[in-house]
């Protein structure tokens, strides 16, 4: 779930950094929080193998 979740973030960052520049703040903001996301979902899945 948490993987999805920081996949579309990515996806999300992506779109806006390329068509809207005003929000760039919000959308950079999402993209950390997708990377944490991810990086926990690893972290996680390893420690619970």
């Amino acid at each position: 779930m948490l993987g999805i979740l920081a996949a579309v973030l990515l996806v999300l960052w992506l779109l806006g950094f390329l068509a809207f520049h005003v929000t760039s703040g919000l959308i950079h903001i999402a993209l950390v929080i997708g990377i944490v996301l991810l990086v926990l979902h690893f972290v996680r899945g390893r420690a619970a193998a």
